[in-house]
């Protein structure tokens, strides 16, 4: 590869490649706060530009500055320091039987109700069909 000029480089982790030939870095940044010198953390995203698209979530990658390449994207991947180490989590790894991510349907004891609908109990036989307001007591629902 032929020796390019100054140009700017940043260093930081892939966090999206869904899109074609194009990766979104998070890099972050740390300054002092310019009164309490705390140090305080900033990340920004750039899209940079991945001709193979060899980026995958969680690789540390180098981005170095380039032309304007869409509205977005000024930056491409010029190599990848460290291959990200994120693997899909299987299901019986969180305790999650197969079986209950294949069947959509509900549960058995689980009836849906209407969403304004409220919850009755079942009437009792033999009981008064009034019941006392929340403002009566017991003795005053009787007379």
């Amino acid at each position: 590869m032929k020796e390019r000029g100054r140009r700017k480089s940043l260093v930081g982790v892939v966090v999206s490649n869904k899109m074609e030939k194009t990766a979104v870095v998070s890099v972050e940044r740390r300054y002092p706060h310019p009164l309490y010198h705390k140090i305080i953390r900033s990340t920004k995203k750039y899209k940079a530009h991945d001709p193979r698209n060899e980026a995958t979530l969680g690789d540390i990658v180098r981005i170095e500055e380039t032309r304007p390449l869409s509205k977005e994207k000024r930056w491409r991947i010029a190599e990848t320091l460290v291959r990200g180490n994120v693997a899909e989590i299987a299901p019986r790894e969180i305790g999650v039987p197969e079986e209950a991510l294949l069947r959509p349907e509900a549960p058995a004891e689980v009836v849906a109700q209407p969403a304004g609908a409220p919850e009755e109990a079942p009437a009792a036989e033999g009981a008064p069909a009034e019941e006392a307001s929340a403002g009566e007591t017991e003795e005053e629902a009787q007379a």
